[in-house]
C-alpha cells in the first residue's frame, strides 16, 4: 500500500514530466507504452517464478527494481532535460518490476485467506489500496503543480524502498507450502488450461484486455491534455483521480457488508459506469462535475473488483493462484501499450472528442457482450469451506512439459 501511494502520484508525474520536457500527446503515450510492454512480456514468467519461489521474496526483489528505476527517473528530471528515450527506458524498468510483483502479490493474498472471511478480507485489502490511491493521486497532483514532477518521482522511489523493507519481514508461516511443479513450461500450460476451461474467466479477461486499454488511453494521455486545456492543469486532474480512489474505498467498505449471491452478474453490471469518465472528458465536464462522476464510478468498479477476487478464490485451486493470475494480468495489460501509443495519432486523425466518445462506447458494448455468457449470469457464491490445497490432477504426458502461472 505504501508503494501504491507513491505510484499513484508518479503516474501523474510521469505524464507531466514528458509534457514539461516539450513532449506531445504521442510522446506521453509512448512513455506509457514503454512501461507496459515489459509488463506484457514478463508477466507469465513472473507468475511462474512466484509459484516456485516464496512469493514475498519475489515481491521484495520487484520493489527493489522499481525503487531504482523511479529514483533514476527522478534524478534525470531534477538535474536536467530528460530525453524521450531515457524516460522510456526507465519506465520500462518499472514495468518489469510490476510484471513480477503483480502475480506474486495476488497469489499471496488469495492464499492467505479462507472461509467466511475471504470476501471481507478482499474488501479490506481493496480498501487499503484505494486509500493509497486517493492519497497518492491527490498528493501527486498537488506536488506536481507546486514543485514539479521530479520530486513526485523521488517520493515514489522512496515508497518502493520502504515497502520492500517491510515485506522482507513478513510472517508467512500460515501460508500453505506448495509442491514443486514439473517446470515453468508445464506450469504455464497448466495455467492456460485452467483459464480456457472456464468461459466466465476467459470472457472477462478478453473484455478487460480492451476495457483497460481504452481506460488507460483516456487517463494517461487524454486526461492530462483535457486537464491542461480545460480544467486548470494537474491539480484538478489529480483531484478527480483522487475522487475515483475515494469511491473505490467506499465501494470496498460496502463490500465488507454486501455478499451478492450471483458474484459475476453483480460485478459485471457495475462495470458499465466505467464508460462515464471518458464521456465526461469528451464534453468536457467542469472539474467539480468530473470529480463527482469519478467518485461514483470508483464505487461501482470496486464492486466488480471484490466480486472478481471472490470468484477466483472460490473457483481456482490454491496452488494455481499465481499462474492463473498471470494470465489474468496479461489479458488486462496486453493491449495497453498499443492503445496508449496510438492515442496521440488517433486524436490527430479523428479529434480528441471523438476518440473519447469511442472509448466510452467500447466499454459499454464489451460489458454488454460479456453478459451474454451464461456462466457470468449464473455463477453463484457457495457456502465457504476452509481453504485447502485441491487434489492433484491426473497427469498426462502433455502435462509433463508445462509450467507455472499467476493472476492479476
Amino acid at each position: 500500500m505504501i508503494a501504491s501511494l507513491g505510484s499513484s502520484g508518479a503516474l501523474i508525474a510521469t505524464a507531466f514530466a514528458v509534457l514539461a520536457a516539450g513532449g506531445s500527446a504521442t510522446d506521453v503515450g509512448l512513455v506509457a507504452a514503454a512501461r507496459t510492454i515489459p509488463l506484457v512480456l514478463f508477466l507469465l514468467v513472473g507468475g511462474a517464478v512466484a509459484d516456485r519461489l516464496p512469493r514475498h521474496h519475489v515481491m521484495v526483489a520487484a520493489n527493489a527494481l522499481s525503487c531504482i528505476s523511479q529514483g533514476l527517473f527522478a534524478l534525470l528530471v531534477l538535474t536536467g532535460e530528460p530525453r524521450l528515450w531515457q524516460m522510456a527506458v526507465l519506465a520500462a524498468l518499472g514495468g518489469t518490476g510490476q510484471a513480477f510483483f503483480a502475480p506474486a502479490s495476488e497469489g499471496m493474498l488469495l492464499a492467505s485467506v479462507s472461509g467466511e472471511q475471504a470476501g471481507r478480507a478482499f474488501a479490506v485489502f481493496r480498501m487499503g489500496m484505494s486509500g493509497a490511491n486517493i492519497g497518492g493521486a491527490a498528493l501527486g497532483g498537488a506536488l506536481v503543480a507546486a514543485v514539479g514532477p521530479g520530486w513526485v518521482l523521488a517520493v515514489d522511489s522512496a515508497a518502493f524502498a520502504l515497502a520492500g523493507a517491510l515485506r522482507a519481514f513478513l510472517d508467512v508461516r500460515g501460508i500453505p507450502e506448495r509442491a514443486a511443479g514439473g517446470g515453468i513450461l508445464h506450469d504455464l500450460r497448466d495455467g492456460w488450461r485452467e483459464v480456457i476451461s472456464r468461459p466466465w474467466l476467459w470472457a472477462v479477461v478478453v473484455q478487460f484486455s480492451i476495457v483497460n486499454a481504452v481506460v488507460s488511453a483516456a487517463e494517461a494521455v487524454y486526461g492530462p491534455l483535457v486537464a491542461e486545456d480545460h480544467l486548470g492543469g494537474p491539480g484538478p486532474w489529480g483531484l478527480a483521480l483522487a475522487a475515483f480512489g475515494a469511491g473505490t474505498a467506499i465501494g470496498a467498505l460496502l463490500m465488507t457488508r454486501i455478499k451478492p449471491r450471483r458474484l459475476l452478474l453483480a460485478g459485471t453490471l457495475c462495470v458499465f459506469p466505467l464508460a462515464l469518465p471518458s464521456a465526461a472528458l469528451a464534453i468536457p465536464l467542469p472539474a467539480p462535475g468530473l470529480t463527482a462522476l469519478m467518485f461514483g464510478t470508483g464505487i461501482a468498479i470496486e464492486v466488480f473488483s471484490v466480486t472478481w477476487m471472490m470468484a477466483l478464490h472460490q473457483e481456482i485451486p490454491e496452488e494455481k493462484f499465481s499462474r492463473v493470475s498471470s494470465y489474468d494480468w496479461l489479458g488486462s495489460v496486453s493491449m495497453i501499450p498499443l492503445a496508449t501509443a496510438l492515442a496521440g495519432p488517433v486524436q490527430d486523425l479523428i479529434g480528441r472528442t471523438a476518440a473519447l466518445w469511442s472509448c466510452s462506447a467500447l466499454i459499454a458494448l464489451l460489458t454488454a457482450a460479456v453478459l451474454c455468457v451464461p456462466d457470468i449470469r449464473h455463477l453463484t457464491r457457495r457456502n465457504p469451506a476452509p481453504l485447502s490445497p485441491s487434489p492433484s490432477p491426473i497427469i498426462t504426458e502433455s502435462d509433463k512439459i508445462t509450467g507455472t502461472n499467476n493472476t492479476p
